[in-house]
């Protein structure tokens, strides 16, 4: 019977720690995500689980007591945000690299600098390329959902796992959540059982070897075509939770885009908010949809394609500079998955929400209006831009 309850992102997360029970847990604070080992080290002053806590000096070291517990058969997790994630950032890609499923629950913020603590995706994007798997939660219930779903994926495709929440927005904020019944969650979840790993006495193995030029560009292949394969793993584990919780997961969730003449894409929490904005348009018979991206590695440019093919005009928000000069991380991805399309439709960026920066229904009637403007002309104007920003000011 499914639970009823009220919890915060972070407190859902160490929830679902605590269902799975995981071996290792190597954490170091930092806000937004210091709340979830601080739920998860009561859980085991408890006896709740019998997860070894291993309280470390850095979110450097944090990673690297996840590398060398799932290197040696453990299933290992950690949580982290902003400049934690930064500081792991040699040690993403030897996790990844090495083929290790551990899961890290990130919790987006600003990067530094200036130093800010509040929302937006410039830490995970800014390791998009490191290999890891990342999904993304609009809401508590996605986050709760997301990270039961997190372990199947990751080890079976023996890739790392990113599970991603905004800062604040779903981290601290109170929602009602619908929770699964402890054994189900230990069911789904399963017993961790690699068939290679360091402790394993009668086969000698060695993890992060030196990879001299003969050997470097196959491994690296091998991970590109498990990030490739990652995505029928992703939509099979949906499935199967579907039918345990009743609650329906995808590469992405299509609103009001049957019919839409022009639509909105975008990562997160705003999501919420975007389809308020859209939900008054169409009241006003105006054909707006929106695309929320729930995967984001591996990139489901196909579905993206199929899913955009009868828009005539897109506009993609990035909470993310990209710091390329043509526009944000999301919307490179997007916009070369309609390259292909014979029709595809015209496609601008904004740049939005940095720092915390608030995103209203205004915002998203700001933006449909000047997608509307662009049906009306046929002319795109400017492609890359910004909104909600003060003007004219040092």
């Amino acid at each position: 019977m499914a639970i009823r309850e009220r919890m915060s992102g972070n407190e859902a997360v160490a929830y679902a720690m605590k269902q799975i029970n995981p071996d290792v847990m190597g954490a170091f604070p930092i806000t937004p995500s210091t709340e979830i080992p601080q739920y998860f080290s009561k859980y085991i002053a408890d006896g709740k689980v019998d997860t070894e806590f291993v309280a470390v000096e850095s979110e450097h070291s944090a990673m690297s007591v996840c590398i060398g517990a799932a290197a040696a058969g453990a299933r290992a997790v950690t949580a982290t945000s902003s400049a934690g994630l930064a500081l792991m950032w040699e040690l993403l890609s030897v996790a990844a690299s090495s083929r290790l499923p551990i899961t890290m629950a990130v919790v987006n913020r600003a990067l530094t600098g200036p130093i800010n603590i509040n929302n937006d995706h410039s830490d995970s994007m800014g390791c998009r390329d490191t290999g890891w798997i990342q999904i993304y939660a609009e809401n508590n219930q996605e986050v709760y959902d997301n990270y039961i779903q997190a372990m199947p994926i990751s080890e079976y495709c023996r890739l790392p796992i990113m599970i991603c929440q905004d800062g604040f927005i779903t981290s601290h904020a109170v929602e009602n959540i619908t929770l699964l019944e402890d054994e189900v969650v230990k069911d789904f979840v399963g017993e961790y059982e690699p068939a290679h790993y360091l402790l394993k006495k009668d086969e000698p193995l060695a993890v992060g070897p030196y990879g001299v030029s003969p050997y470097y560009m196959e491994i690296k292949k091998a991970q590109a075509e498990a990030m490739k394969s990652a995505g029928e793993r992703i939509l099979s584990v949906a499935e199967a939770f579907e039918k345990i919780s009743g609650r329906k997961y995808g590469f992405f969730e299509e609103y009001r885009l049957e019919d839409a003449e022009m639509a909105v894409v975008v990562i997160g929490s705003s999501a919420g908010t975007g389809k308020d904005a859209v939900d008054q348009l169409r009241a006003a018979g105006i054909k707006a949809g929106l695309l929320k991206i729930r995967v984001f590695r591996p990139f489901p440019m196909k579905e993206v394609a199929a899913a955009l093919s009868g828009v005539k005009a897109v506009a993609v928000m990035d909470k993310a500079e990209g710091f390329s000069a043509c526009g944000g991380p999301l919307f490179a991805e997007v916009r070369s998955a309609l390259y292909d399309l014979e029709d595809r439709p015209k496609c601008i960026n904004y740049v939005y929400g940095l720092g915390g920066r608030d995103v209203t229904v205004g915002t998203y009637e700001t933006i449909f209006g000047e997608l509307a403007e662009i049906l009306r002309t046929g002319e795109t104007g400017e492609v890359y831009r910004h909104i909600g920003q003060r003007e004219g000011e040092e």
